[in-house]
């Protein structure tokens, strides 16, 4: 008899788990709610609007994301596109809102189609495992390195986050993150600097509008946020999974999402996509030293997404109250060994070191060419190196294996 996933689910929870998943919800709000904020001004919405913005989104996020991890029983995470808010902020301002709409249908709908038609599965089979894990490395390289930048600005906040980081590991490893937010917190309230006075707690409803296919929108607006979804999100976020050493199919995740865009656009979703930074929060051993109860980690971050969306721009006021300094420093140490992961896998392949190496310096530099992210190119930079070196983007092991 098959187990009640719920059953599962309650056997296999832990509190590192359940941490992961709320430290994941903070990170995605702490800082890239702003960009949020900010594409909502430039576009005129109402409080109502950015209010059911924030509600599909977060909505969107957190029930598929609890139903993809309970369904692989791996740590699917998903989020919104910060790549593609960004975008809204340089673009949005040219088109009406309904005419937005429009474009974030079509963008859900072309990515849904990419997935379901299995061209993005056969795009990441032919990337070396080196390349992904490199590029995992050079996304997360600056969020370990901010740790120890924002020691200068706040040590007084940030000296004590460290020194509980590593007693943790030295003394109780799952607890490690858990007990890094708890000193982060009580020094930011030692110090006055948790402003929790102006928040307070009121239901979101969404605001339904119906999309307006406008040609210069499609074109202007909905492929732009399409590919910079598919390339510095999907993509991204499919790598730090398979560099987590999840195998969960590539179509059906990214067919999902696309079409859980398309539902959510009306109430001003502009979409959402597997998740990079955040996952490798949940899907990193700080989450839970068993790979396979870390999906437990996925479902909380859903949890936390919904109830985040049930209050809307409430619960963000909540996060972003927070001292950039805690956000920043809770997400770089709990990256580390998702960021000592990356570069050992990157480097493990002496036939694949010079390409991996390109794909982590191109994406740890942070380019950006035709409004299209680092992570990107390094991906498209390590594969082309490889090609040139070995004649091939797949490293020997994997040709041989295949044969």
């Amino acid at each position: 008899m098959t187990e009640n996933p719920l059953a599962r689910f309650r056997r296999d929870v832990s509190l590192p788990a359940v941490v992961a998943g709320i430290v994941a919800v903070v990170v995605s709000y702490g800082g890239p709610a702003a960009i949020i904020f900010q594409a909502a001004d430039l576009a005129h919405l109402s409080a109502a609007q950015l209010s059911s913005w924030i509600w599909a989104i977060s909505i969107g996020s957190g029930l598929t994301g609890m139903g993809l991890s309970l369904y692989y029983r791996q740590p699917v995470i998903i989020a919104w596109s910060t790549p593609g808010a960004a975008l809204l902020v340089s673009s949005w301002a040219a088109y009406g809102y309904p005419e937005a709409i429009g474009a974030f249908v079509l963008s859900g709908a072309i990515i849904a189609v990419f997935g379901a038609t299995g061209l993005f599965s056969a795009l990441m089979e032919r990337i070396p495992k080196a390349v992904v894990a490199a590029m995992l490395a050079g996304i997360l390289l600056r969020f370990g390195v901010d740790v120890f930048v924002r020691l200068e600005a706040a040590p007084y906040l940030v000296a004590p986050m460290i020194a509980a980081y590593f007693l943790g590991r030295r003394f109780s490893p799952r607890y490690a993150v858990c007990l890094t937010l708890l000193a982060g917190a009580a020094a930011a309230i030692v110090l006055g600097r948790l402003h929790l006075g102006a928040v307070s707690a009121a239901l979101t409803w969404p605001v339904f509008t119906a999309p307006r296919f406008g040609l210069d929108a499609l074109i202007g607006l909905g492929i732009p946020l399409c590919l910079v979804t598919m390339a510095g999100q999907n993509a991204t976020g499919l790598g730090v999974m398979r560099a987590a050493g999840y195998d969960a199919p590539a179509g059906p995740l990214v067919t999902t999402t696309g079409l859980v865009s398309v539902l959510l656009a009306p109430f001003g979703a502009h979409g959402v996509n597997l998740a990079a930074i955040t996952a490798a929060i949940c899907t990193g051993p700080e989450a839970d030293p068993d790979p396979k109860r870390r999906y437990t980690a996925g479902v909380a971050c859903g949890l936390a997404y919904v109830l985040v969306g049930a209050f809307g721009a409430t619960l963000v006021a909540v996060f972003t109250a927070l001292p950039g300094e805690l956000i920043a420093v809770i997400s770089g140490l709990a990256l580390f060994g998702a960021i000592i992961s990356g570069l050992s896998q990157s480097m493990a392949d002496e036939t694949q070191r010079e390409s991996a190496l390109v794909t982590f310096l191109l994406t740890a530099s942070g380019v950006s060419l035709f409004g299209i992210g680092s992570a990107f190119w390094g991906l498209i930079g390590g594969v082309l190196t490889s090609l040139v070196l070995t004649g091939t983007v797949r490293p020997r092991q994997e040709k041989r294996k295949a044969a």
